[in-house]
């Protein structure tokens, strides 16, 4: 029996020209269990990331710079979650949650968005590396998943209609694994009419989002259904114009090299002050769970 290779950790984008319409799927396997075992989080919170990694990776997979960086944050005055932070730059993604634990231990078993952030703001923010450009877009934390938060955003803050879903399963190996699709009407002003902004109620929208919101959660975290074959059994009526697909890895840009640079920067007073009694400075890194010291003085380069 030839077994079928698990179709995990790749973001795969699609047009269907005949309804104006575009999109991506991303399924993470690996990469996104790597990142959750790292932090050993509760169950609540390992979910909560596990749904903004893979929504991280699905927008940010849309970059056409590749240097670009996308970062989805959200931030909470008296919540569960102080702090949720991803990030993704070329195909690389991380992300970390600071919480409170006590108040996580008196929230509901499965605390929904609201439970877990009170009154929030996602923040979305496309950073441009080729061009230097940078743009934001923030949205009430609204709904009861991020999945619906950034569907938000994307209706109010770039007037595209947009349909978003997401799908977190286990597999054999008890490792996480999550799939989302984002599908998106294109304004018709790309092709030369009218734009559509906000009206939902185009016939070739309403056609596309009849069909996305038919995909199940259990389809998305299947590692056994490649996304070509997800992507047939939904618009099988239309010609869809499958694109290239991006591969999706664990990446941190921390390192000893790294953080010395940035330590550097840092007057000799206040390294000296951050330093221990061996004249080395520890910094936590948030993102992959682990700590790098480094000396307090930069060394001298060697003259031979």
């Amino acid at each position: 029996m030839i077994k079928t290779p698990a179709d995990i950790d790749r973001a795969l984008g699609f047009a269907i020209p005949g309804r104006h319409a575009r999109g991506r799927l991303v399924r993470l396997g690996a990469t996104l269990d790597s990142i959750l075992r790292a932090h050993a989080y509760p169950p609540a919170i390992e979910r909560l990331l596990a749904e903004a990694l893979t929504l991280t990776a699905l927008i940010g997979a849309t970059l056409k710079d590749p240097s670009g960086q996308l970062t989805m944050q959200t931030r909470a005055e008296a919540g569960v979650v102080r702090l949720l932070v991803c990030d993704y730059r070329g195909g690389e993604l991380r992300g970390y949650v600071d919480y409170d634990a006590v108040a996580l231990a008196a929230a509901p078993v499965e605390p929904d968005v609201q439970a877990l952030f009170g009154a929030a703001y996602l923040a979305i923010t496309f950073d441009l590396a080729s061009t230097g450009e940078r743009y934001q877009g923030i949205v009430p934390l609204d709904g009861a998943t991020l999945a619906a938060a950034a569907e938000h955003y994307f209706v109010q803050s770039e007037q595209i209609p947009t349909l978003v879903r997401v799908g977190i399963g286990r597999g054999a190996d008890g490792g996480t694994i999550a799939g989302a699709l984002l599908l998106q009407h294109l304004p018709e002003g790309e092709e030369g009419r009218e734009r559509l902004h906000v009206r939902l109620d185009h016939p070739e929208w309403e056609h596309v989002a009849i069909l996305g919101q038919t995909i199940a959660a259990t389809e998305l975290a299947d590692p056994a259904l490649p996304l070509e074959t997800l992507l047939w059994r939904l618009f099988n009526e239309d010609e869809v114009r499958v694109l290239a697909a991006t591969p999706v890895a664990r990446g941190c840009r921390c390192d000893p090299d790294h953080i010395a640079g940035v330590l550097a920067r840092f007057p000799a007073d206040e390294r000296a002050a951050m330093a221990d009694a061996d004249g080395m400075i520890q910094v936590d890194c948030a993102f992959c769970a682990q700590a790098f010291r480094v000396p307090a003085e930069p060394r001298s380069p060697d003259p031979y």
